[in-house]
């Protein structure tokens, strides 16, 4: 069974989004997700400064397995990388909950709506 911490909120795409205190949300991938791809190898991670929309692809995750999609979850600019994600991408396997992947600050009033809570997610990945 995949680990979902109740504080978090996740997206349809298996990514888990926590809201800082400074308005900054951090993004990273779920532990459903690292399971399903395997062995993680190499994350694209979007560039400081981007702008981006919800649901605008903005990198990628490489597992020994297959190549897939990171969206971006709200509306606003991309503040900040995990520079240890890139350097060491298998540490995601074992603790995706740690190892976060990029912040975005969103814009005033971005909404979070599409956003599942633990629950909905648990739901969601019983059905995957």
């Amino acid at each position: 069974m995949s680990q979902v911490p109740t504080h978090l909120r996740y997206t349809e795409e298996h990514e888990w989004v926590e809201s800082g205190a400074d308005g900054s949300v951090t993004v990273g991938i779920t532990d459903f997700a690292q399971k399903n791809l395997g062995d993680i190898v190499f994350f694209e991670l979007p560039e400081v400064g981007r702008k981006v929309e919800v649901g605008d692809a903005v990198g990628t995750v490489e597992s020994v397995k297959s190549v897939s999609e990171l969206y971006s979850p709200l509306t606003g600019e991309i503040v900040a990388i995990n520079q240890e994600v890139v350097d060491s991408p298998d540490e995601v396997n074992s603790d995706p909950y740690e190892m976060w992947l990029f912040k975005i600050k969103t814009k005033g009033g971005a909404s979070s709506n599409g956003l599942l809570d633990a629950k909905a997610y648990e739901k969601l990945i019983s059905e995957s």
